[in-house]
């Protein structure tokens, strides 16, 4: 075999957490409670949309388009989020559209972060940001939200603390980044936090990365706020967005970049080198769903606000099946995932697998009671493992029928262990 060692800036990764539990489950057939994606019918008009697509007469539609957004699709972005954000959004350049929200948080760590730059991260963290960061050469920057208490039960008991926060910030700092809602604790920020991040961000001259992607997933009583609606925050942050998650079709890996032209213009460079331009197709099948829902706005048939009125009550259903089986949920104000504390459970799983509990638990728990979840501590720093340990990770962004079968299972394994 050829000795050919790889890059120096893969150096130290393996594979990521979605490749073991995703085959675990696809292996076992385990009801797929981990993975975050729907497994019910899209919208009707979002697939009716892409249909009209694909049998128009114009042969272009099967071509190459503008490689940094079809016309069509930045427009409407710009139109949308230019009420969003009250700042009138150029489509031209301020707008680019990437193979989802995950090809725009790669072109930022590889436009904007440079060997030495210091980024930093608050746990629990969508589990890419690390390894992007190291694959720039930058150091990631590790703070955790953490419980007010011992027994908590909603993600707003979590939070920052301030002056290890303001601690992290120094002259290396290049940018933080911020989920919102956080992916997989469900935290919606609120203003007074937003606002502490965004002094921090101009104190010290810092990017802010604003993760934003389930931002049409907020639940009743919260709001969400986006960072570069903030004063003088527009000039220093990239909010990143996902049609997939939008419109609950995430196989169509389509998301985009919204920021002022001189921090887009680094994305454009890694973007023009990498996959040049994306589906046209897909492209103009969003930008047609996303022009109907504009002129849907404010009516209850707007699947903007629709499906987090159909997740809140997707939400309570899992929050009780798990109250149910004698595990405490944090209940989320956003997102459609759910943790769960396990570390009262007394369960043997040491022979199931390397790594920590909570990964030989959901190991277990796939193997032998049939339904998939993701272990937490794979969204924390090595340096606080730990404090994800005591948790999994429920997605209920699933048919009732789908959850109302996993808790059976859990439900039977719970009354055979008291029997």
């Amino acid at each position: 075999m050829a000795d050919i060692k790889p890059a120096e800036r893969i150096s130290g990764m393996g594979p990521s957490v979605w490749v073991e539990f995703t085959k675990l489950a696809s292996d076992t057939k385990a009801i797929n409670l981990g993975q975050g994606f729907p497994d019910f019918a899209a919208p009707e008009h979002v697939v009716k949309g892409l249909s009209d697509v694909l049998q128009s007469s114009n042969p272009l539609t099967h071509q190459y388009t503008r490689g940094f957004g079809h016309p069509r699709l930045v427009n409407a972005i710009a139109a949308l989020y230019s009420k969003h954000m009250s700042h009138e959004i150029n489509p031209m350049n301020e707008v680019l559209v990437s193979v989802g929200a995950y090809g725009s948080l790669f072109y930022i760590f590889m436009g904007l972060v440079s060997p030495g730059d210091e980024v930093i991260i608050i746990e629990p963290f969508f589990d890419c940001y690390e390894p992007m960061t190291r694959m720039a050469g930058g150091t990631p920057r590790f703070i955790a939200l953490k419980p007010k208490n011992e027994n908590v039960t909603s993600t707003k008991d979590f939070v920052l603390d301030p002056e290890e926060l303001a601690g992290m910030f120094n002259e290396k700092t290049k940018a933080i980044i911020v989920n919102n809602p956080n992916n997989p604790l469900g935290k919606v920020f609120n203003r007074e936090e937003l606002e502490m991040i965004a002094n921090l961000c101009k104190k010290h001259n810092v990017l802010c990365i604003s993760d934003e992607v389930y931002e049409y997933m907020v639940y009743e009583g919260q709001k969400q706020i986006r960072m570069a609606t903030l004063p003088d925050m527009w000039e220093r942050t990239i909010t990143v967005c996902s049609a997939g998650k939008i419109f609950s079709v995430t196989g169509w890996k389509l998301g985009w970049a919204i920021a002022p032209n001189h921090l887009l213009n680094s994305l454009r460079m890694v973007h023009q080198n990498c996959v040049y331009t994306c589906s046209t197709v897909l492209q103009e099948a969003v930008a047609v769903s996303l022009e109907k829902e504009m002129a849907l706005l404010g009516k209850p048939e707007c699947y903007l606000t629709s499906l987090a009125e159909e997740l809140n009550g997707k939400r309570d259903k899992m929050a009780d099946l798990l109250r149910d089986i004698n595990l405490t949920p944090i209940i989320p104000d956003g997102g459609y995932f759910i943790m769960t504390d396990i570390s009262h459970l007394d369960v043997d799983v040491e022979k199931y697998g390397e790594g920590r509990k909570d990964f030989k638990f959901v190991r277990w728990m796939t193997k032998e009671l049939g339904v998939a979840t993701i272990p937490c501590s794979a969204f924390y720093g090595e340096e606080h493992k730990a404090l994800g340990e005591r948790y999994i990770r429920f997605c209920f962004i699933k048919e009732n029928s789908t959850m109302e079968k996993a808790a059976e299972r859990l439900k039977k394994w719970t009354e055979e262990r008291h029997a």
